[in-house]
């Protein structure tokens, strides 16, 4: 065999293995998800925070897609110097949904006034996200646990 034959068997071997393990897993990419998200929604780009959202949205509250993110520019249009967090994030996949539970906390400003708008510090909001995969991007289809209607 050849040098150049040796190397090209090496690389087919290889290069699956590699793929295999730097490809992101599921559970990855979602916490990737939630992760620009709320940094997304701090910076109060609506563009970046609906694109992680499923053109089918849809909630117990009545809202759509198109609703959800009309809602979101009036909450950025009126709130400023946002801060959120998130903590005990589980996540249960099964095929192409998927569940994610977090614990939530916003601060905002309105005004001079500067305050929790959702959750506080010894009590977050307890969110459950139902997620589908499109291709190999994980969307969210569904938001429960909203103490309030926006």
């Amino acid at each position: 065999m050849s040098r150049k034959t040796i190397i090209l068997l090496l690389i087919l071997f290889i290069l699956p293995l590699v793929i295999y393990f730097l490809w992101p897993s599921d559970e990855a990419r979602i916490k990737k998800l939630f992760r620009e998200g709320s940094q997304a929604i701090e910076k109060e780009d609506l563009d970046a925070v609906m694109s992680k959202v499923s053109f089918n949205y849809t909630d117990e509250y009545g809202f759509n897609y198109l609703y959800l993110k009309e809602s979101m520019k009036r909450v950025f249009q009126q709130m400023g110097d946002l801060d959120m967090e998130y903590e005990n994030l589980t996540i249960t996949i099964a095929d192409k949904a998927a569940k994610a539970e977090m614990d939530v906390r916003v601060v905002a400003g309105i005004g001079n006034e500067r305050g929790y708008i959702l959750g506080d510090l010894p009590n977050p909001v307890h969110l459950t996200f139902t997620l589908e995969k499109q291709r190999t991007k994980w969307l969210v289809t569904k938001t429960e646990g909203m103490p309030f209607k926006w």
